[in-house]
């Protein structure tokens, strides 16, 4: 091919290509084409109206062969507005180019089907130009189910999973607070102030307004403790001390509650229900008064024991008791019955032990010439007896016998123990007369085969009368504090000796006796480590003050003088026992 001929096809190249020389495509060919595409493709006219489709739009829509034809795209398919109404034509995305010429697109948007359905598509619609002015739209809708679900799948999974953490987040707040609700009710073992604390942790967090009840006796309960939020109006909220007699059979919601009936919800707060009687009829005057609008009642039940009753209120209709409300407060009904009958135990517990402590104390005898008195505190933990003791007795000789102790513990065991060995010491001294050093010899032989305590401290003295108004003392000191000795012009000194191992220790070792002579209007006083030791000072410490205060008092009567050294000194938390022996003023 010549230059000057591939020249001539470069200027004009429709002159050799029909096709681009204005020939038309095969119709056959188009509708083909148009038939088979995989997404939906609409023809609508500048109204709207569709005026072509294929076969996919068709199915996509859900209309039957030729369904689409004649009909408005926005009026019968088009997406409504957010709250399902239809919206004016003129703002109909995909008719829009048909105005404005310019292509639009959506991503995820849904289309209305016949059967009323949605149907999620991506989209696009171009202008349709003919001879150089617009005269409709070509839309092409391609179905994104897949992608709606899974995006709507997301959300679900991401809904649950925020469900699931307000869930734990729930959980895991309630556990706090239950740990604060027993804290409160087990860091005291008095019923009337552990409920005044689980009170005020009921309100606001449960209810608006808390009461705890006790049963006291058949038909008859005590309300410990009542807790109130600050917006309830003035009315006598708390209400504690004894509640309106009942029968035991009463029907109505308190009472059985009361009783041990399993937890119930009211709902109807106002209307009286069969068999009202005086406390059921007061108990709705003050729901009446707080306005309550749900009332829930629990039973403080154990082991089938009914205790009493929890009873929570609220006052707001838009605020009633979910089902994880109603469990949490069965919990913490359980908790306090627990806790109620615990401290119904240690009751007992403090009953026995304070009459075991009185059978314990020993009745000083009356001896001629000397003054003897003891006194004894235990410790502010009433049921904490402890093993601290006192005895005085006559000897068959003659001697005055004055013993003090301290049996290792804090409990029942200890003062049993304390009363074994306080009546074996008795039984030795009386049996031979020995000297302090071998009585204290042979009670610590005994306790290892006896099994009577593991250790033990104590001080086992004697008085005789020595001539001239003097008297002679001596004494074994097993690990105990030293005695305490006091003129009568007000001179202190300690009896140091030569103290020795507690008892128990190192059972079969010899123990000594010291001895000092007692001058006239002498005092000499033995106690126990409560008396001068303490969480908050040294023993030292402790001895000091002892000395001091001793030496103060030493012009009273005996008796007055052991009862103020017990009020002044000593450890709250600690038992504390006071002996003293004072020998005449000679003339």
């Amino acid at each position: 091919m010549s230059h000057n001929q591939r020249m001539q096809d470069r200027i004009n190249p429709d002159e050799r290509n029909p096709a681009r020389a204005g020939a038309s495509p095969d119709p056959a060919l188009l509708e083909a084409a148009f038939a088979s595409m995989g997404a939906g493709v609409l023809v609508v006219d500048t109204g709207g109206a569709v005026a072509a489709c294929n076969p996919q739009a068709e199915w996509l829509l859900g209309h039957p062969p030729g369904g689409l034809l004649g009909r408005g795209l926005h009026q019968d398919v088009c997406f409504r507005g957010p709250g399902g109404q239809a919206e004016p034509t003129s703002q109909c995305p995909l008719l829009r180019v048909a105005r404005t010429g310019r292509l639009a697109a959506g991503d995820e948007d849904l289309l209305v089907r016949a059967d009323g359905g949605v149907l999620p598509v991506a989209w696009t619609s171009a202008p349709l130009r003919q001879m150089g002015r617009i005269t409709g739209a070509v839309v092409v809708l391609r179905d994104v189910t897949h992608r709606h679900q899974a995006r709507a799948r997301r959300a679900e999974r991401h809904a649950r999973g925020q469900e699931a953490r307000r869930q734990a987040e729930d959980a895991h707040a309630a556990v706090l607070w239950l740990v604060e609700v027993t804290d409160a009710l087990v860091s005291t073992l008095d019923a009337q102030e552990a409920l005044g604390r689980l009170a005020k942790l009921l309100v606001p967090r449960l209810a608006d307004w808390a009461a705890l009840d006790v049963a006291t006796g058949p038909g008859q309960a005590r309300r410990m403790a009542c807790a109130w939020s600050d917006g309830l109006p003035a009315i006598e909220r708390a209400g504690v001390g004894p509640l309106p007699r009942f029968a035991p059979s009463s029907p109505t919601p308190l009472a059985r509650a009361l009783g041990g009936a399993g937890t119930r919800l009211l709902t109807d707060v106002g209307e009286a229900g069969p068999g009202r009687d005086a406390m059921d009829e007061a108990q709705r005057e003050q729901f009446a008064a707080l306005g309550a609008v749900f009332v829930l009642l629990l039973p403080l039940r154990l082991r089938g024991d009914a205790l009493g009753a929890m009873t929570l209120v609220r006052t707001d209709p838009a605020r009633p008791f979910t089902d994880d409300e109603v469990v949490l407060a069965e919990e913490v009904a359980r908790r306090t019955a627990l806790s109620l009958e615990n401290a119904r135990l240690y009751g007992q517990q403090a009953g026995i032990a304070t009459v075991l402590q009185r059978s314990l104390l020993t009745d000083l005898p009356n001896v001629e010439d000397l003054e003897l008195a003891a006194s004894y505190r235990p410790a502010q933990r009433e049921a904490e007896i402890g093993g601290d003791w006192y005895d005085a007795f006559v000897l068959p000789g003659g001697d005055l016998a004055v013993v003090v102790g301290d049996v290792v513990g804090h409990d029942l065991q200890a003062a049993s123990r304390m009363g074994a060995l306080r009546n074996m010491l008795r039984a030795l001294a009386v049996d031979r007369a020995r000297t302090p050093g071998e009585i204290m010899q042979r009670l610590d032989a005994a306790m290892v085969h006896l099994d009577v305590a593991e250790s033990a401290t104590a001080i086992y003295s004697r008085l005789r009368p020595a001539g001239q108004h003097r008297w002679r003392f001596t004494w074994s000191n097993a690990g105990h504090p030293p005695p305490l000795l006091l003129t009568a012009d007000g001179e202190t000194a300690w009896l140091e000796g030569s103290g020795t191992l507690l008892l128990g220790v190192a059972p079969g070792q010899p123990r000594p006796t010291d001895m000092t002579m007692l001058p006239p209007g002498a005092t000499v006083l033995l106690y126990t480590d409560g008396l001068v030791e303490s969480r908050t000072r040294s023993i030292d410490v402790g001895m000091s003050r002892l000395r001091r205060s001793a030496a103060a008092e030493v012009g009273r009567p005996l008796e007055e003088m052991c009862t103020a050294l017990i009020n002044a000194l000593g450890d709250p938390g600690d038992d504390m026992t006071v002996i003293a022996v004072r020998t005449p003023v000679g003339r």
